[in-house]
């Protein structure tokens, strides 16, 4: 117990006092060690502990998926989703903002970044929106509300990250049941927008000609056509979801730099080093979180979680609720990878004594961090989106209120509905 007392306070002091996560981590589960151990031989064990955690196949996914996504980003495919999706709602009223939400699903579909299509996607309609008449402040809470679908619609780096983290949870069967959890926010988040435009009247988008259309479409069919070659070769069996990362990004890199020519050759060294900066972020940030894992293993921590919330209740809604609440505070200061590591081995354990699957658990631990990414103080979202947008949190709160509760209320279906997460995957034999 002193064990698990040392780890939540190192943590939690080294955490608020700006330390970066990765070292609050690693330095925790060293201080932790330090009451059994002596300081060489803590050290020691949380360094095998972290190569041992990077010692892993399926993580290959991470740093091609990173770069698939840079790629993706700078490769103009933001721009042809964003031409598509005006072909498809931008007639409607208030047409921009669902041209935001349904360009958001199309390009996290593809990059599995949120902050990418914060970024690509706002970045691109925030100045048409307010061109239009457009609130400057709605324009942010759509583009930030809308940005965490792609991690919810595969390929998502956070699920590969949780298959870790679980035990060895199927990678496919994570990316399958995020569909449609996705789309059925993505949809919310909509009749939020419909609501909206029809109380402040904002204009139907430009109409689009029928043959100006279908050249739209052929034109954005190459960059659709990865998310079908990765999930399809998954799906079918011709490829895991390690291989798929690796075809993802040599797809991306014909796409954007051979056929669209958008990334100029001069450009691809900026490029890698940028990828691999944000790779050796991530994946210090998973070795450390394994390192944590282990220490808690070892001072029953999982265990002593589990004992408490089963003596706290044992009725399975009420428990789920809890588990949501504490996610969801969780979300708001920390980020989620090493949330989903160091939440995964406590709480999964819970869930399981009810009969809850791991793989339905997951899609509901990543759509409570998804909201997390659009709240302060560590909602990178929420940040790029004010950015972008050229406006700030206080603003930007009141508006995004009624996005959240279109979050909330897909996540309690999620939550409470497994075959939400469930049938699809297991209509398709995972």
């Amino acid at each position: 117990m002193n064990e698990a007392l040392v780890l939540a306070l190192v943590f939690a002091v080294l955490l608020f006092a700006g330390v970066p996560i990765s070292f609050a981590i690693g330095s925790a589960a060293v201080a932790a060690l330090l009451m059994s151990l002596d300081p060489a031989a803590a050290t020691t064990v949380v360094a095998q502990r972290l190569a041992t955690g990077l010692d892993s196949f399926a993580l290959l996914a991470i740093p091609f998926f990173i770069l698939a996504g840079q790629l993706m980003n700078r490769g103009g495919i933001a721009r042809r989703l964003i031409d598509l999706a005006k072909v498809i709602v931008g007639r409607l009223p208030g047409g921009l903002a669902y041209v935001n939400i349904l360009g958001s699903m199309l390009f996290g579909s593809i990059s599995g970044s949120a902050v990418a299509a914060a970024a690509a996607i706002g970045g691109t309609m925030s100045p048409l929106m307010k061109k239009e008449g457009y609130n400057r402040e709605f324009c942010a809470a759509v583009n930030i509300s809308s940005a965490p679908i792609g991690l919810l619609i595969p390929p998502s780096n956070i699920m590969v990250v949780y298959s870790l983290a679980s035990g060895g949870v199927s990678i496919a069967a994570l990316f399958i049941a995020g569909y449609v959890p996705g789309i059925l926010l993505g949809l919310a988040l909509m009749v939020v927008v419909a609501v909206i435009a029809k109380l402040r009247s904002y204009p139907v988008g430009e109409r689009i000609a029928l043959g100006a259309g279908v050249r739209i479409f052929f034109a954005s069919l190459p960059s659709l056509f990865l998310v079908l070659l990765v999930m399809g070769g998954i799906i079918l069996g011709w490829f895991t979801p390690t291989e798929a990362s690796a075809i993802a990004v040599a797809y991306s890199f014909v796409l954007s730099v051979v056929i669209y020519r958008e990334i100029p050759w001069r450009e691809l060294p900026g490029l890698l080093t940028d990828a691999a900066a944000t790779t050796a972020i991530v994946l210090l940030l998973v070795g450390t979180s394994m390192g944590m894992s282990w220490v808690m293993s070892s001072a029953n921590i999982p265990q002593s979680v589990t004992a408490a919330l089963l003596a706290l209740t044992d009725d399975k809604i009420t428990l789920l609720i809890i588990i949501n609440v504490l996610l969801l505070i969780v979300g708001t200061f920390m980020d989620m990878t090493p949330a989903v590591l160091i939440f995964t081995p406590i709480l999964l354990p819970v869930v399981q004594k009810f009969g809850m699957s791991p793989l339905h658990f997951g899609l509901v631990l990543i759509f409570n961090l998804c909201i997390g990414l659009c709240t302060p103080p560590v909602g990178n979202c929420l940040f790029v989106g004010c950015s972008v947008a050229q406006t700030t949190i206080a603003k930007v709160w009141r508006p995004l209120l009624p996005f959240f509760f279109a979050m909330f209320v897909v996540l309690m279906l999620v939550t409470y509905w497994p075959a939400l997460s469930l049938a699809l995957p297991k209509a398709l034999g995972f």
